[in-house]
């Protein structure tokens, strides 16, 4: 549950794209060995989310929109799925029997206290550092 396969699959086509050279989708799942009906939904998210540029036509394709320095890890996997999460637990609203006012689960506290370390490590690592 921590990284989905979306996730997985915008950090690679963030890293096709990082030579900052305007790439098609074909060529982006071929660089990545990735598959084009998830690629495209993907590309579309990035898009929508402001890191990349699309350009139309026969010579056209996906290019950053932003300098992967100003991206961050945490920013990406946060546009392709907003719920990044250690434990299915950790989601708002969501009951378990173990965990209780009365009767706190420390399991889930100590997962809380990894999760909270987990997102200020994703939010100081950007793309560019990531891809060095």
């Amino acid at each position: 549950m921590l990284f989905t396969k979306e996730c997985d699959y915008a950090i690679r086509i963030m890293r096709a794209l990082s030579s900052g050279e305007l790439n098609s989708v074909s060529r982006i799942c071929e660089m990545e060995h990735l598959p084009s009906a998830m690629t495209y939904k993907i590309t579309r998210k990035l898009e929508k989310s402001g890191f990349l540029k699309s350009c139309r036509g026969t010579n056209g394709g996906y290019a950053l929109n932003l300098k992967l320095a100003e991206i961050s890890l945490y920013d990406l996997c946060a546009a392709i799925d907003p719920d990044i999460l250690l434990l299915e637990c950790m989601k708002e609203g969501y009951h378990c029997s173990m965990n209780s006012p009365k009767n706190p689960c420390l399991v889930h506290h100590e997962f809380c206290r990894l999760q909270n370390m987990l997102v200020q490590e994703m939010k100081q690592k950007s793309l560019a550092e990531l891809f060095r």
